[in-house]
């Protein structure tokens, strides 16, 4: 018996095959491509949500927060996630920016948003990364610097594809990172409702 498929299901097929041919859609963030997938310790993890970050008049940087699944979830429920998932925050920087403020930057939004007794658990590991981002050559347009959670490793640290400063091994110090852009002082109340539900 000869077997025949109707067009429909000629076209469906035939699209499910060149998805898989394609490559990742890129989101639109102010003119920057963040890709919606990324790849963390063998996992390929999905875009949460992405937004820029303004400084001043100036767009500082792009940024995408990425997660085994893609759901809207609280702070709290993105703290408690589980140490064996990976995660990423990727920021596309847009303006140059010299080490010593790029460093500062991020140890402001991290002392916002943390207690004294969260910051007295991870001072240490907070030193280490202020001292690696001072070490820099200033950050330019162009540059992409990602903060992974790396299970069984910790939170490692790469500027355009290369590893920067250690590995920081506690997962409360990469959950005071991810606070600087959704604890209770975002640096930007729109990336912290962006990287959470992904609306902006």
């Amino acid at each position: 018996m000869k077997l025949s498929l109707q067009p429909s299901r000629l076209l469906a097929t035939g699209a499910l095959a060149l998805s898989c041919l394609l490559p990742a859609v890129a989101m639109d963030v102010g003119g920057v491509k963040v890709d919606d997938a990324s790849t963390v310790a063998g996992k390929e993890l999905k875009l949460n949500g992405a937004a820029m970050r303004q400084i001043l008049m100036f767009k500082g940087y792009a940024i995408g927060l990425y997660l085994t699944e893609k759901k809207e979830l609280t702070t709290a429920e993105l703290m408690a996630l589980p140490v064996d998932r990976p995660r990423r925050v990727a920021l596309h920087i847009q303006k140059e920016i010299n080490s010593d403020e790029f460093g500062q930057l991020f140890i402001k939004g991290m002392n916002a948003n943390s207690t004294k007794e969260e910051k007295a658990k991870v001072i240490n590991q907070t030193g280490k990364f202020g001292e690696m981002f001072a070490a820099l050559e200033p950050v330019k347009k162009g540059d992409i610097v990602t903060l992974d959670w790396v299970p069984g490793q910790g939170t490692v640290s790469t500027l355009n594809g290369k590893k920067i400063g250690e590995t920081l091994p506690d997962i409360a110090f990469y959950n005071a990172v991810l606070r600087i852009w959704v604890g209770d002082n975002p640096v930007q109340d729109n990336i912290k409702r962006a990287l959470l539900t992904g609306k902006n």
